[in-house]
Parts: C-alpha cells; sequence; structure tokens
C-alpha cells in the first residue's frame, strides 16, 4: 500500500486539496491533520461540548450501547480523499499515523461496520451544526452529489477509536472512513472526531432571585458558581457582586426566609484543610450579606463541607470545577 501523508504532530503545514474552498472556519487539528490532498468538506468546533464514542459493536435501540461520553473542546471535520482513493487506504494511513503518534487503540470495526455508522448518524446528530463546503462530489462519468450528512456512508466502514495521554488527561480520537456517497464517485470520506477534555468555563451565568427561589422551592437548595474566591483563599473576588446581590435581593424579598451557606471544595488537599477554607469562605459570603445587604444574621447560617457532597467525579478536572461551589439551603 503507497503511504499517503497523515501528520499527527502540532508543527507540521496543513495540506490543502487544490482549487476546492474547504467549509467555512475549517481548519485541521493540530494533532490530526488530512489524508494528502483531501478535501475538507464539513467542519464543526466547540469550545465546550459533549461527545460520545463507542467501546464495542453493541447497538441499542439504534444508539451506541454504552458508550464513552467525553465533554471539553470538540472538534469534527468530514473529508473527501483524491479520486482512486480507496476508504482502505485512507483508513490505514490514519490507523499508522494515530498509533505511531502514541494513541491507544481502545475499540475498532474492520468490517461489517455498517449497524456503528447508522447508529452515528441517528437522526444525523453527529454532525448537527456543521458547515459544509460549497459545490459538489463530482463522479468520472460527470454525476453530482450533494455534501452534507450523508457524503460518508456505510459501505466499506471502518471506524478507530483510540485516545492519547496529554496533560495529565486523555484526548479522544475517532476515525471513520468509508465510500463518499457511492461507488461511482471513485472516492473515500472520512469523519473525525477529536475531543480534549478540559474543564467547563463557570461562573459565566448568574443565577438570578426569581431561578433561586424555584430552585429552593423544588430542591431545598441550589448551587452557585458566581460566587468568586482565589486558590486557597476565603476573600471574595470582586467578581462575585453580581451574585451576591442576587442572593441578597431573593433575601429581602422573602423575610421570612431562612438559610444556609454551604461552601464546597474538591478533593484536592487534606480533608481538614478544606473544611476549614469551606467554613471560611461560606462565612465570608454570610458576612458579606450582613454587613453590604444589610440581611439579618439570624436568617443566615455558615457551613463548610468540604468535598464530602460532590455532584460529580474528582478524577477529572471538569468534574473538580463542578464539585467547587456554594450552594444555598433552605433551613
Amino acid at each position: 500500500m503507497a503511504t499517503a501523508l497523515i501528520v499527527v504532530s502540532t508543527t507540521s503545514e496543513l495540506v490543502r486539496a487544490a482549487e476546492q474552498d474547504d467549509a467555512k472556519g475549517g481548519r485541521d487539528h493540530p494533532l490530526i491533520q488530512r489524508f494528502d490532498g483531501s478535501w475538507m468538506v464539513g467542519y464543526k468546533f466547540n469550545e465546550w461540548e459533549q461527545a460520545m464514542f463507542p467501546t464495542s459493536m453493541a447497538v441499542k435501540d439504534g444508539r451506541w450501547a454504552d458508550p464513552v461520553m467525553v465533554e471539553g473542546r470538540v472538534t469534527k471535520a468530514v473529508y473527501t480523499a483524491p479520486g482512486g482513493k480507496s476508504s482502505l487506504e485512507v483508513f490505514r494511513n490514519y490507523e499508522q499515523a494515530l498509533v505511531s503518534a502514541g494513541f491507544q487503540r481502545r475499540f475498532s470495526c474492520e468490517s461489517q461496520c455498517s449497524t456503528l455508522y447508522y447508529a452515528m448518524r441517528k437522526d444525523d446528530a453527529y454532525v448537527s451544526g456543521m458547515t459544509w463546503a460549497k459545490g459538489y462530489l463530482v463522479t468520472p462519468s460527470g454525476s453530482r452529489y450533494s455534501i452534507d450528512a450523508g457524503t460518508a456512508t456505510a459501505e466499506q466502514g471502518r471506524l478507530w477509536y483510540g485516545t492519547l495521554p496529554r496533560g495529565g488527561q486523555q484526548v479522544h480520537v475517532l476515525v471513520y472512513t468509508s465510500v463518499a456517497n457511492n461507488e461511482t464517485t471513485n472516492m473515500a470520506a472520512t469523519y473525525i472526531q477529536i475531543v480534549e477534555p478540559k474543564a467547563m468555563p463557570t461562573g459565566q451565568v448568574k443565577v438570578d432571585a426569581q431561578a433561586m427561589d424555584k430552585g429552593l422551592k423544588a430542591e431545598g437548595k441550589i448551587a452557585l458558581y458566581g460566587v468568586f474566591f482565589d486558590t486557597g483563599k476565603a476573600d471574595l473576588k470582586p467578581e462575585s457582586k453580581d451574585q451576591l446581590g442576587e442572593m441578597a435581593k431573593l433575601l429581602l424579598s422573602q423575610p421570612s426566609m431562612k438559610v444556609y451557606i454551604v461552601g464546597h471544595t474538591d478533593n484536592q488537599g487534606a480533608l481538614e484543610a478544606n473544611l476549614a477554607l469551606s467554613q471560611q469562605r461560606a462565612q465570608a459570603v454570610v458576612n458579606a450579606l450582613v454587613t453590604t445587604y444589610k440581611i439579618d444574621i439570624k436568617r443566615i447560617v455558615g457551613r463548610g463541607v468540604a468535598s464530602l457532597v460532590p455532584v460529580a467525579s474528582n478524577v477529572a478536572e471538569e468534574g473538580r470545577a463542578k464539585n467547587r461551589r456554594v450552594e444555598l439551603v433552605l433551613q
């Protein structure tokens, strides 16, 4: 098999398909670039999103059974290889490049992969929101096919999923190759999905008084991510002002309401130190509500519980970010 260029690196130049414009905004991912001469016909990027990866041939209710769910920076792309390149040749090149770069195979399918393809394409969710290039796939006889979710097909489909350790976490990559549209195109299509785990940006939206009231009535508590502290400290940062104002608005509008302010941490560091820190942070919120917003101190009690009540796993940073929070709890 002749080896075509597929670069897995962070420094090599991109290889562009001659005289064809890629999907708007599209760019090869630094970790895995395109098969030599390919055209990027579809592209999507999210700074923070969730994506799935299959772990077996099992399909349930038309979807992958027991997939790996990963949250983080998500890149998706669909490519078509130059005419005359088989889907097997394209697939092997991607596979070799990924393995050579240190990716560890988690699951792969070499034949009869159609059930995986149709599960992936369920409701075309795998390419939802993708931007598409302008133009058509043109067959040797001159027929034209639209560029869309069906560019990758079930014909001669092969799938490879692997991970690469980086920065203490795992980068997840899925590659699926097949005949493009149908055999008359004499082309191969490749769908690539890459997820780089990262913490969700928190504190971007304050919880207003009305939402807090609804949450307290429904659950008896509500998590607030708009209260900020420097690492290891209990001094409220200025960015906390909006969230504190909404908390005060709720308490002032309902004079009979009594609440606990509960501080939570992740599991990094010693439990005793985190218990003390979470208590100090909870008390800092109480002091701000009493001093700045004139809330009766008899109505609010601060408590710190460190990492004893997580809402997510502390194994990865995205879970730890969710666990670092202040909660408002009805007494």
